[in-house]
């Protein structure tokens, strides 16, 4: 559903004294700041919305351009212009998506787009530190904050714990599952990156194909040195960063 601007946008200045642009930039993001225009929302089409307010495009377009500039707005093809909101910040530690978005006040949701027991391959099996072929369980996530998709993260889990459900998933994180059946996450290995939206991934996070997604590939291991579950996620840019504190040595 598209935001209704015409409180935002009322009682254009026209006089010329302030450009119109820069009014409607302003008033957007006002609107942003204190919640009337909430993460999310999507905005009206450039031409729908100049001939609304009795502008030009080209007005409407210098507007649009400057939030998303700021990285209050972003355009994703097949859902147009939508309020970015507060970016989420994640600090590299040894915690779930779900634990850090609900950390910091986010609304988050997940949705299971796969959950299945699979033979493992190879390099899963390394990982795992189990035999090629031996089944495990493989589990694809779409992870939602405040209502727009963020996230998808596919894990594989070893043998002992291919028993955790669907539904478990849909309504906890995959850390706090853990943690209740007695799981202790002590180490993980860690690799961050970035690269092209695949297809799938672009339609599940709004993107286009070949669009920027931030990538995390992480191996989790417990006390003992057994690995607890492998992940590879990835993430849209632009609502989403890695923060880690750098010490010198």
């Amino acid at each position: 559903m598209h935001a209704d601007l015409t409180e935002v946008l009322s009682d254009l200045d026209r006089t010329g004294r302030v450009p119109i642009s820069h009014q409607i930039a302003t008033r957007l993001r006002e609107a942003i700041a204190d919640g009337k225009l909430p993460a999310g929302s999507r905005l009206e089409n450039e031409v729908a919305l100049a001939e609304r307010l009795g502008v030009s495009r080209p007005t409407i377009r210098r507007a649009i351009q400057d939030l998303v500039d700021r990285g209050l707005l972003v355009r994703r093809r097949g859902v147009g212009t939508q309020v970015v909101g507060t970016r989420v910040h994640r600090r590299l530690e040894l915690s779930s998506l779900h634990e850090d978005l609900t950390r910091a006040g986010h609304a988050t949701a997940t949705k299971v787009l796969l959950h299945e027991l699979v033979p493992a391959s190879p390099a899963v099996a390394a990982d795992l530190g189990i035999q090629p072929g031996i089944d495990v369980l493989h589990i694809r996530r779409l992870r939602y904050s405040d209502g727009s998709p963020l996230a998808v993260l596919d894990n594989f889990l070893p043998p002992g714990l291919s028993d955790i459900t669907a539904e478990q998933l849909e309504h906890g994180g995959l850390y706090a599952i853990l943690r209740n059946r007695g799981v202790s996450m002590r180490v993980a290995r860690q690799t961050i990156g970035a690269r092209g939206a695949d297809r799938r991934e672009a339609e599940l996070l709004g993107l286009a194909p070949g669009d920027p997604v931030l990538t995390m590939a992480r191996v989790v291991f417990d006390d003992s040195g057994a690995t607890v579950e492998i992940g590879s996620h990835s993430y849209v840019p632009d609502t989403y960063t890695f923060e880690v504190t750098l010490v010198e040595r």
